[in-house]
């Protein structure tokens, strides 16, 4: 340690969408907030990773940020169609007028994550707050006076509360001594980007296309999405498939020709594959009511209807408005109240997101014979009985319903 002490109001652990967007919700209110980020300022940001923001998304960044969502909606696409293929046939395919709503703000916007945090930083710089580059939190120590952070460039750091949204990892909630509770998906999944300079709003094919049993992939599930700049392709793999195998540069070559066409199979730049987790925080909160999870350091989720970075804002968003409360609190009960009423929330509708990822996870990936029966009678019906195309169309991605809180959002 260099014996550096410096002081904040809040301190901030992540740079990513959530932690960023916690910055800002502090700021809108009043709260002066310091951001403590592992990586270096010119960090590698590689995938699309988070490209589906929905309209509750944008509407509250603009909110915090006025000008922030509507940027958002400048930079990124919004298809208007809808189709599915069930084993090659096609049995749903619907284009909307209006796929985006009325208004500034639409239903979604289509963009890489990448992209969403330049104009997140470019949003802090405006606002003031600075972010600390190379500064991984490394311990923290938490009391009913407040919490006090080493960090890995030699600083100490002490703050009233702390918001730990430094992904996965992190290191907050290992420090605070909660744990992760769930599981994770048998399959494995690839996702790839494939690049595409001519897609734009004005893009005469803009859709999103799920693949059932896709005969260009053996078999496989494909879902194919595009942004702006490119194209989204997720597989599902067998169980007994090589992930690694797969997304090797040969491999991804014959998925990308077979599923989109020859004049696409050079242009990935990008591939991975993961096993999803379905895991949420045994708590929120440490113990003394000082340190709260947000975003992926909080639960993480199959990605089935966006769920993740979408609901990781909102927990940032609540986290700043519960300490807002907390830090102007006359009486500790009250602080501690506030701080609670944000777990209660935010872990019910972690809860309902998982639970929700998890129903379009098993349905894709479970062998349950009712399900497997109602897919094949379901793509029978399609060409007579839209509803039953329909069906096939939405129900990879879950419920629409939105967690049992009343909330200005829908994560």
């Amino acid at each position: 340690m260099s014996g550096e002490t410096a002081e904040a109001p809040v301190l901030i652990a992540g740079a990513g969408p959530v932690g960023m967007t916690a910055a800002l919700a502090l700021n809108a209110r009043g709260v002066e907030t310091t951001v403590l980020e592992a990586e270096p300022e010119d960090r590698d940001r590689s995938g699309s990773r988070a490209i589906y923001v929905h309209g509750s998304t944008l509407r509250t960044l603009e909110r915090l940020h006025p000008g922030l969502g509507t940027d958002l909606v400048d930079e990124g696409l919004i298809w208007p169609t809808r189709r599915t293929l069930y084993r090659g046939k096609e049995v749903f395919n619907r284009t909307y007028d209006s796929p985006g709503g009325r208004g500034d703000i639409p239903h979604f916007t289509s963009v890489p994550q990448v992209v969403t945090e330049q104009y997140m930083l470019a949003a802090l710089a405006e606002a003031g707050i600075e972010v600390h580059w190379e500064s991984a939190v490394e311990t923290v120590d938490s009391s009913t006076e407040g919490v006090r952070v080493e960090t890995a460039d030699g600083r100490e750091w002490k703050c009233e509360y702390l918001v730990g949204a430094d992904g996965g990892g992190s290191t907050v909630r290992s420090e605070i001594g909660v744990d992760f509770e769930g599981d994770q998906s048998a399959n494995h999944f690839i996702i790839a980007d494939v690049e595409d300079e001519e897609v734009d709003d004005e893009h005469p094919g803009l859709e999103r296309m799920f693949h059932y049993d896709a005969p260009e992939a053996d078999g496989r599930n494909v879902l194919l999405v595009p942004f702006t700049g490119g194209w989204r392709l997720d597989i599902q793999c067998y169980e007994d498939d090589d992930p690694e195998e797969l997304i090797g540069d040969e491999r991804m070559r014959d998925f990308v020709r077979d599923v989109m066409g020859e004049r696409y199979e050079d242009n990935v730049t990008w591939a991975s594959s993961y096993r999803f987790l379905q895991v949420k925080a045994d708590s929120f909160v440490d113990e003394h009511r000082r340190v709260l999870l947000a975003g992926e350091a909080a639960h993480l989720l199959a990605p089935f209807g966006a769920r993740g970075m979408n609901s990781g804002i909102a927990d940032a968003d609540e986290a700043a408005s519960a300490i807002a409360v907390a830090i102007d609190a006359k009486t500790e009960a009250v602080a501690r109240d506030e701080v609670e009423l944000f777990a209660a929330r935010r872990e019910t509708a972690a809860e309902y997101n998982i639970g929700a990822a998890g129903q379009a996870l098993e349905y894709l990936q479970g062998d349950d014979p009712v399900t497997v029966l109602r897919k094949e009678v379901a793509a029978e019906m399609a060409d007579s009985f839209e509803t039953a195309g329909e069906w096939l169309d939405d129900a990879p991605y879950g419920p629409h319903g939105t967690p049992p809180i009343v909330s200005t959002g829908n994560y």
